[in-house]
């Protein structure tokens, strides 16, 4: 059921943002070089390596890691960088690895190939065997804010009480948090 839901939500997402997404395609052209597409290899299911799409919000030549690390990620965005972060118009390309089944719309954010510490807490915790989403239980309740260890919390209590309600939950909670930008800090 879940995968059946990811495969239609995508689609219908997909064609509803064709005009947007072309729209923030041509700002990203017009206000800075480089690719639109980010392509950021992540850890996905059973800690299997998947490269997810993102548009790019950051300058080319970034440091590859975690956006919470860096002592000031706003020298690194991009001119419009802020504003798509901000609304999570970066992910749209994710829809892309949903189709491809290597995220799932609700599931723990897919780590950096090189978050170590959040990997092995994952390893230890067993939620590495849960399919990466575009949003998670940890998103809604904290996001940028949470420590690794909360947000594999998180993802634990998220594991234990899978099921489409919760996922249906978790996606309205998503909805509301991006639109009020809660638990947003670059």
């Amino acid at each position: 059921m879940k995968r059946l839901f990811d495969l239609i939500s995508a689609i219908i997402l997909i064609v509803v943002l064709l005009i947007p997404l072309l729209l923030i395609v041509i700002m990203i052209r017009i206000s800075s070089r480089g690719s639109v597409l980010y392509w950021s290899e992540r850890i996905g299911v059973d800690n299997s390596l998947f490269l997810m799409p993102k548009l790019r919000s950051m300058k080319i030549n970034t440091p590859e890691i975690a956006s919470h690390l860096f002592s000031n990620p706003d020298q690194y965005l991009s001119p419009i960088g802020g504003f798509l972060r901000r609304y999570s118009l970066d992910e749209i390309p994710q829809l892309y690895s949903i189709l491809k089944g290597d995220m799932s719309f609700v599931g723990p954010r897919p780590a950096l190939y090189n978050q170590e510490d959040l990997i092995e807490l994952r390893i230890q915790n067993n939620t590495m065997h849960l399919i990466p989403g575009l949003t998670g239980w940890a998103q809604v309740n904290g996001r940028d804010e949470l420590s690794i260890i909360e947000k594999v919390k998180f993802e634990v209590e998220y594991m234990q009480n899978q099921s489409f309600a919760f996922d249906i939950k978790i996606l309205w909670m998503t909805f509301i948090r991006v639109i009020r930008k809660h638990g947003v800090s670059h």
